[in-house]
């Protein structure tokens, strides 16, 4: 059994997801402690609960000590990793936990299948330290083509904190590892966005004024008219959030903003702006978010890439990978290189 200390590096949910999702993948069963134990509040929380849960169901695995605030959990994942063709997975997640977070580590797993369907009910798919399911559809997905792993995710529904309430589909087709070199970004093709707010904060026009600002801003900067969506919808709580994604010749970059009370919609256009412009001052040829999302896939395709940071998720995540497959990183710079050890 790999036993994983959940205190290391970044200490963060990152270390159990990844774990998770690599035992499920493996066959490997596995032991985390000490989880979340640097955070104001350790352990599980809903999101992560979640997210075991998830990859759990799909692997058919055992799961002890699975339950809110655990800091100790051990996974013995089943048979169900099977190359089945049109496996279906339905999910319900009775919370706002993230749906970003789920994928995170249900996505892992599911690259053995030559064909997997999700449909997630509840959850939200905007929410605080976790990436919106936009972020996924329109910047992590493309990416994870360029590796040679085809997923499609489409949110039929907006799901915000505190009630969550979103419906979303994935579907992953087989995959075909190809190994991925990205180093530079090359020229920019085009901007694009949306901005996302819920019925009932039309009349405030939220979502015009989180897309006026970011396009000023955007504007100012490239020299280059961005296109952002514009999309009211209806939710079962109030909130609303700005998604962002920057295409190259090479490569896309991405960056968002979320809603809170009191947090005027200027501010939130203005913040993914400014997040975006901060991730290609940057000079990665991806954005600091998929830096570290991307590194199990580049683990079992091999290859390099050009980060913005070396951030601790990052060197954290290596960590855990190393401890599940025979691949050794190498960081040099900004530069992240993997091959079979």
């Amino acid at each position: 059994m790999i036993e994983i200390d959940g205190s290391y590096g970044s200490g963060g949910g990152q270390i159990l997801r990844t774990a998770i999702g690599l035992s499920a993948l493996t066959g490997k069963p596995v032991k985390v402690f000490n989880i979340r134990v640097k955070r104001g509040n350790p352990g599980l929380r809903e999101q992560h609960l979640q997210a075991i849960l998830a990859v759990s169901n799909l692997a058919q695995g055992k799961l002890e000590n699975a339950k809110l605030g655990s800091q100790e959990i051990t996974f013995y994942p089943g048979e169900g990793i099977r190359a089945e063709i049109g496996r279906r997975l339905n999910l319900n997640i009775s919370t706002a936990g993230s749906i970003g977070l789920v994928l995170q580590a249900l996505l892992i797993p599911a690259t053995r299948l030559p064909s997997l369907e999700i449909e997630i009910n509840g959850g939200a798919t905007w929410g605080k330290w976790a990436p919106p399911v936009s972020y996924i559809e329109n910047v992590l997905s493309p990416l994870l083509m360029k590796i040679g792993y085809l997923v499609k995710v489409v949110a039929w529904k907006e799901g915000f904190y505190p009630k969550g309430g979103a419906e979303v589909k994935v579907k992953v087709s087989g995959t075909k590892w190809i190994a991925l070199r990205l180093l530079e970004l090359g020229e920019i093709r085009s901007i694009r966005g949306i901005s996302v707010a819920s019925l009932s904060l039309r009349e405030q026009k939220v979502a015009e004024r989180q897309r006026e600002v970011a396009e000023q801003k955007l504007l100012s900067y490239f020299k280059i008219k961005p296109h952002i969506e514009m999309k009211y919808v209806s939710t079962i709580c109030p909130g609303s959030g700005m998604q962002l994604w920057l295409s190259t010749a090479n490569s896309i970059l991405g960056a968002n903003a979320l809603g809170e009370r009191g947090k005027k919609a200027e501010i939130v256009g203005g913040e993914a702006a400014e997040n975006l412009i901060r991730e290609y001052e940057s000079g990665g040829a991806i954005d600091s978010y998929a830096g570290d999302q991307i590194l199990p896939y580049l683990a079992m395709a091999g290859g390099e890439i050009k980060v913005n940071k070396i951030t601790e998720h990052c060197k954290t995540n290596i960590w855990v990978i190393e401890k599940f497959l025979p691949v050794k990183f190498e960081i040099k710079e900004k530069i992240i290189s993997c091959a079979k050890s």
